[in-house]
């Protein structure tokens, strides 16, 4: 990969002492970041939020609930959707099984 690189010590260090003026040089000259952008760029890099809630849905006409989880749970499927704490409580009161692994029921205490 790097076999153009000269061989000897001295060639090496100017090229070392080269790279590191140009990489202060770029940083110094480039246009500092709003607090505004920063905080989009510390954003887009975590990623979307996680639900605290999510419905897992079935297969078929309606895509129907099938149980209720943590929005954290590994045990949820890929077809979901995000509820809030509200609705959760209502699906789990009607009767929609709760996740056996995160158990959504004991944390929002809906007791049998």
């Amino acid at each position: 990969m790097f076999d153009d690189l000269p061989p000897d010590l001295e060639r090496l260090n100017t090229l070392r002492v080269w790279h590191a003026m140009w990489l202060h040089a770029s940083t110094t000259r480039s246009p500092p970041c709003s607090s505004g952008q920063r905080n989009r760029n510390a954003a887009s890099a975590t990623g979307p939020r996680k639900p605290d809630w999510i419905v897992q849905l079935g297969i078929g006409a309606g895509h129907p609930p099938l149980q209720v989880h943590a929005g954290d749970c590994y045990a949820a499927g890929t077809r979901r959707r995000a509820i809030d704490r509200d609705e959760a409580r209502r699906l789990l009161a009607s009767g929609l099984p709760a996740c056996t692994h995160c158990q959504p029921d004991v944390e929002l205490r809906i007791l049998d």
